[in-house]
């Protein structure tokens, strides 16, 4: 009881609340503008945490990532323009809610969903940190390789109207992902020499050339003006929400475990857990013709997953020092220069910091209720901006996000050229979603391939005898089979039946 009270003490002191107050606003800001992700919030708040005592260092990084990573939704649902690569595998839905007048209620279920999330895998990390990340280690790259293969098979369930479209996106993400020398063997592919492109396509700019700037494109070319949409009271952010609650209690729950467990699996992160969430929702839905038209049920379920992932992955972190992601790999960093070696031990030398940490993870998603709602209500006005106004504006956001990726204009030519080839993408009814999730998978894909080939000598079926790596194998290939056998069981069944 002890050391509860002494965590409090340390999250309650008014300068670490001024903190995590300050956090979520800049968190908000960086997440809601396309192309600074939660990644980049965190690397920008690096520097400040090196004048900060340890709690208030790590209280900003939780309270920004979080912010960042439901901020993200609100470009995602008002033009289109997902803030951060979780928010993509729902982008159409949100969109279309919006186009209906529905904005309030997609944002909504964004935040609420979000929070909820947040606090499941709070709680979770609270609990079960130790047992759990023991069984995130057993996990190598054979197991990687058929979770990866697992979450590519989504682009067929994301796909709203024809799978073979789905996977020729999906195709062309995973090449752009073998663009460069960031590859197992270290060789320049499809480079041609350019020193560029030696480095390969940089996931960020290409993300906000293939929604934003091929958006933009199209509001450009439209020759019919483009659609006015209605604008709401602001009412339904909080409103339709327990009825969606009750609704979709199961989905809230997978999304819950799904992001959590996730979350765990260093490398995953957040961007993984939205895409499987909203593709399992979609697989198991009783309506999955709606999703993609505006459906809110893929929202409840990715929405939760996403952050629920973001506190999973402190688990290994905290308790073997291995980051679950990008933003984890930064905390840990923090956590060494401030004099705290993440691991076992972290429990028994400084048990007040690590319940800090929990307390601030659950202040962090608490208010991200209040401070979710007006930065909704602040976006709405950009409904009523002109296009011919508003589309420079974004464009000038994009181009600040393209550049600030590596501070070279290469970022801003790559985002252009994605813009026009995402424009022509969606001209012949090509999503554009596959295309993003190839780019974020395929380089984990190769690598562990080549890693597991490099251990069995060559031999693929050693990709079936570790019991995990079996499991997920057979699930994967079932996954990918049933709909082939249950397709021609009914074709011979209308066979059978026309004769």
């Amino acid at each position: 009881m002890l050391i509860f009270e002494q965590a409090a003490a340390l999250v309650f002191d008014p300068y670490v609340l001024g903190v995590i107050l300050a956090s979520a606003i800049f968190g908000m800001l960086v997440g809601a503008i396309p192309g600074l992700t939660a990644t980049m919030a965190t690397a920008l708040l690096v520097p400040m945490t090196f004048f900060m005592d340890p709690v208030p260092a790590i209280a900003a990084i939780v309270t920004a990532t979080a912010m960042a990573i439901f901020a993200g939704d609100i470009p995602a649902a008002l033009l289109r323009m997902p803030g951060t690569p979780s928010s993509a595998a729902y982008v159409d839905d949100a969109y279309k809610m919006t186009q209906s007048g529905r904005g309030d209620e997609a944002l909504g279920a964004a935040l609420v969903f979000s929070a909820i999330g947040g606090l499941f895998g709070s709680i979770v990390l609270m609990t079960l940190a130790p047992a759990l990340a023991e069984v995130a280690l057993r996990f190598s790259s054979e197991e990687y390789f058929w979770l990866v293969l697992l979450g590519l098979s989504c682009a067929v369930f994301v796909t709203p109207s024809s799978p073979t479209r789905g996977l020729i996106s999906l195709l062309f993400g995973l090449f752009v992902a073998t663009i460069g020398m960031e590859n197992p063997s270290g060789e320049p592919r499809f480079s041609f020499g350019n020193l560029e492109l030696m480095a390969g396509i940089q996931f960020i700019p290409a993300m906000i050339g293939l929604f934003a700037i091929s958006e933009i494109l199209r509001t450009v070319t439209a020759t019919i003006p483009r659609q006015k949409i209605p604008r709401s009271d602001g009412h339904g952010i909080f409103k339709t929400q327990w009825k969606n609650l009750k609704k979709y209690p199961v989905q809230t729950v997978r999304g819950n475990i799904t992001g959590t467990a996730l979350g765990i699996l260093p490398g995953a992160g957040a961007d993984i857990a939205a895409w499987i969430s909203y593709a399992i929702s979609k697989r198991f839905s009783k309506t999955p013709e709606k999703f993609g038209t505006g459906h809110v049920e893929g929202l409840v379920e990715a929405g939760a997953s996403n952050n629920s992932a973001v506190s999973g992955a402190w688990i290994p972190a905290l308790v073997f020092g291995i980051p679950g992601d990008s933003i984890t790999a930064i905390v840990i960093g923090v956590l060494y220069i401030k004099g705290i070696n993440p691991g076992p031990t972290i429990f028994i030398n400084d048990p007040q910091t690590v319940y800090a940490i929990f307390m601030v993870f659950i202040l962090a998603n608490l208010i991200m209720l209040p401070l979710g709602w007006l930065a909704i209500r602040g976006a709405r006005p950009m409904l009523s901006i002109p296009p011919s106004t508003l589309m420079p504006m974004i464009l000038i956001f994009c181009i600040v996000g393209a550049f600030a990726i590596a501070n070279s204009t290469a970022g801003i030519v790559m985002m252009l050229i994605f813009g026009i080839i995402g424009f022509f993408m969606e001209e012949n009814d090509i999503p554009i979603a596959p295309a993003i999730l190839g780019m974020v998978l395929g380089p984990m894909l190769e690598q562990n391939f080549i890693t597991s080939m490099i251990k069995a000598d060559g031999d693929i079926f050693r990709f079936f005898e570790r019991p995990i790596a079996g499991g997920l194998g057979v699930f994967t290939i079932l996954i990918w089979t049933l709909p082939l056998v249950m397709l021609l069981l009914r074709r011979r069944k209308q066979a059978r039946l026309a004769t």
